[in-house]
This record gives structure tokens, C-alpha cells and sequence, in this order.
């Protein structure tokens, strides 16, 4: 049995793995002077997305329900979906505390960018549990989600 801080539904892991995908993609593209305007632009960033993305949904639901949502329609988006944010404070932790160690900007950016990669391998990993997956299938899972990750460094490494 596992013991879990939360209810994790297929829904919010996806949203947790795209919010770290976005927020390494933000963190490889702003210009910021300091780690804490990198990670506030992160931040609003993810905010934007899951707005617009809670937004769409009742949008979308408008439109092939062909009435108005429900209250209790909205109160559900409003409260759903956090984890794209959620997801993405562990490397905007370590960003900070790079940098607090004595990283250089680009050097904190690099160890966010590998716990975000972490992220993304342990999602691959989880994918297979309970033998869903091969070992050998466990491995191509992990090997396919650290490839967002990867990729986001060779960008900051070819951008910078």
C-alpha cells in the first residue's frame, strides 16, 4: 500500500508532467538578471497556462453540451488542474538554492533543468508500475520522458 499526499488522477499527472516541460522550456528561454525573477516569470507562466487551459475546457464544454456549465462545472475547473503548477516547484527550488550556493544564473538554471529531467524519468519509471510494462519497456519509458528534459538542456547549452 502506498501512502500518498494526494489524489493523483491521470489527469493531474498529465498536467504535472506538462507543467515541468513548460516550465524547463521557460527557464531555458527568458532573460532574467536573478534566480527569483526567473522563477516568478516561471511561475506566471504556469498560471497563464492553467488558466487558459481551465478556461478551454468550459469553453469547449459550452459548446458540445450546447448549454451554460454549471456552477459546480466551473468550482471543479477552478479547482483542478494545479498541478502543472505544483509540479514544477521542486525545480524553482532548486534554481534558488543553486544559486544561494554560489551557481552562477546559468549554472542554477542547468541543476533546475536536471531536477526537471529527474522529474520527467521518474513519470516514465512510474508509467510501468505494477507490471503494466516489461522491464526493458520501463527503461524506453523512462528513456522517452528524460528525452523532453534532455532536450531542454542541449537547447540552454546551444542558446547560451
Amino acid at each position: 500500500m502506498r501512502v500518498r499526499l494526494t489524489h493523483e488522477t491521470a489527469e493531474g499527472t498529465a498536467a504535472g508532467i506538462y507543467g515541468v516541460i513548460v516550465s524547463s522550456a521557460v527557464l531555458v528561454t527568458a532573460h532574467a538578471e536573478t534566480a527569483v525573477v526567473l522563477d516568478v516569470i516561471v511561475l506566471v507562466t504556469l498560471i497563464v497556462y492553467w488558466a487558459a487551459e481551465r478556461y478551454a475546457r468550459i469553453v469547449a464544454e459550452r459548446i458540445h453540451e450546447g448549454h451554460r456549465p454549471s456552477w459546480q462545472t466551473v468550482r471543479r475547473q477552478l479547482t483542478t488542474g494545479w498541478e502543472i503548477i505544483s509540479a514544477s516547484l521542486l525545480p524553482l527550488l532548486v534554481l534558488l538554492l543553486a544559486r544561494l550556493a554560489g551557481a552562477g544564473l546559468e549554472g542554477a538554471i542547468l541543476a533546475a533543468l536536471a531536477c526537471s529531467t529527474a522529474l520527467l524519468c521518474v513519470a516514465g519509471w512510474r508509467m510501468g508500475a505494477d507490471g503494466r510494462l516489461t522491464p526493458a519497456e520501463r527503461v524506453v519509458s523512462t528513456l522517452v520522458a528524460g528525452a523532453f528534459g534532455v532536450a531542454m538542456v542541449a537547447l540552454k547549452v546551444i542558446m547560451h
